[in-house]
């Protein structure tokens, strides 16, 4: 696979953050808890399904004491259409209890800290860490890592290697928001099975071969 230069890195970069300035998470959230509960439910399942579940959810619960009221059946009614929905409830009360009991019910800063809790993996971690606190770190899903090893921007055979990869190659200044320019290429223009390379702000700069240039 051919590899982008450098000086094209930038360039990429530099063409997301002029169309799309602040980027944001399209899921749902009023919280750094909040944050945390809608990226564990995420976990095989889509955005816009999680947010038709937590937007009434959320109006009811905004803390972990509040989850532990509500209760693992009165959590399940909320997220019953989201799938795996019985044993993210369980996580989601689990590591409520936990950020109770050790944490004054706050979300921790820290990536150790974060992956201890129930069903809180290294990508749920890294999303919290970008959105709720500023920390310019990348969160490979599936997108990203399409993305990365169709364009050239950084490639590699798994996720973690293509999550350290962007984080060498990826200018620091393009870096906080470099997970959300990426995922809404990736979902938006850079798809799977099609993707609109003729709709694509850098496919003159992308490594991919196989250019889907006819409308």
């Amino acid at each position: 696979m051919k590899m982008m230069k450098p000086e094209d890195v930038q360039e990429v970069f530099k063409r997301f953050q002029n169309e799309n300035p602040e980027p944001k998470t399209e899921l749902f959230y009023t919280n750094p808890y909040t944050l945390l509960v809608a990226v564990v439910l995420s976990a095989q399942a889509t955005d816009k399904g999680v947010n038709k579940a937590t937007t009434s959810l959320f109006a009811n619960v905004s803390t972990p004491q509040q989850m532990l009221e509500l209760g693992l059946g009165g959590l399940a009614r909320f997220i019953k259409t989201i799938g795996l929905y019985n044993n993210k409830a369980k996580n989601i009360m689990a590591l409520s209890e936990i950020l109770v009991r050790n944490h004054q019910g706050q979300v921790p800063q820290t990536r150790q800290e974060l992956e201890a809790l129930p069903g809180v993996g290294h990508k749920t971690a890294n999303v919290v860490l970008n959105v709720a606190f500023g920390q310019p770190v990348i969160a490979v899903d599936t997108h990203i890592f399409r993305v990365g090893n169709r364009t050239g921007l950084a490639a590699g055979k798994t996720v973690k290697e293509v999550e350290e990869n962007l984080e060498k190659r990826v200018p620091p200044c393009f870096r906080l928001h470099a997970h959300h320019w990426l995922i809404l290429h990736g979902r938006y223009v850079c798809k799977a099975k099609k993707p609109l390379c003729y709709d694509c702000l850098i496919k003159d700069l992308c490594c991919f071969p196989e250019k889907n240039l006819k409308i």
